[in-house]
């Protein structure tokens, strides 16, 4: 590594973790007192037998999380770390991620702590429940509910529109006539 491009202005870096080591890279980053961003979401799968939704936490990005520090002083204390891989580098020299992206990541992140992806459901947009007692059938979305994560939804019908409330998760946005 060339030390002639490396400064000792902290800055934040993109790190590569080990397979299923974020937490524990963010741990012994932050025991050496490195400011770390490990940003979550929260998922959910369906099981495909019963539709039973299970929720899970896994990093916004596997295998990375963002480090600040300045190189000069911890450059090779982090690139040691337990659970770190590497530094991402251009060439040899480590790559500096702009304060504005952190931020921008860090702003999309909600009450719960969890980043949130995606765009808001629109009210007029046509979804799909992929799940749960209303599996299959499509419907309208109207607004949001007063439970988190709860949705009301017009419900198409053969001969009438019924109003349900379900999950916000058990449901998917689509265009007509897709067929998915």
């Amino acid at each position: 590594m060339r030390c002639e491009t490396v400064t000792d202005i902290p800055s934040w870096y993109a790190i590569h973790t080990h397979p299923k080591q974020e937490i524990r890279a963010e741990g012994n980053l932050q025991a050496l007192g490195v400011e770390t961003f490990l940003p979550r979401v929260r998922d959910c799968r369906f099981n495909e037998f019963t539709s039973e939704p299970s929720y899970f936490i896994k990093p916004l990005f596997p295998g990375y999380l963002f480090a600040s520090f300045a190189p000069n002083s911890l450059l090779h204390k982090v690139r040691f770390t337990r659970g770190v891989h590497s530094v991402v580098c251009i060439g040899s020299d480590p790559a500096p991620v702009d304060d504005r992206v952190i931020e921008i990541i860090a702003a999309q992140i909600d009450v719960t702590g969890f980043v949130k992806i995606g765009a808001d459901l629109e009210p007029g947009a046509r979804v799909l429940i992929q799940a749960g007692p209303f599996k299959g059938l499509t419907g309208i979305f109207e607004r949001e509910a007063s439970a988190a994560d709860r949705i009301k939804i017009l419900l198409d019908c053969i001969s009438f529109e019924a109003r349900v409330e379900v999950d916000k998760n058990y449901v998917k946005c689509f265009l007509a006539g897709l067929s998915n």
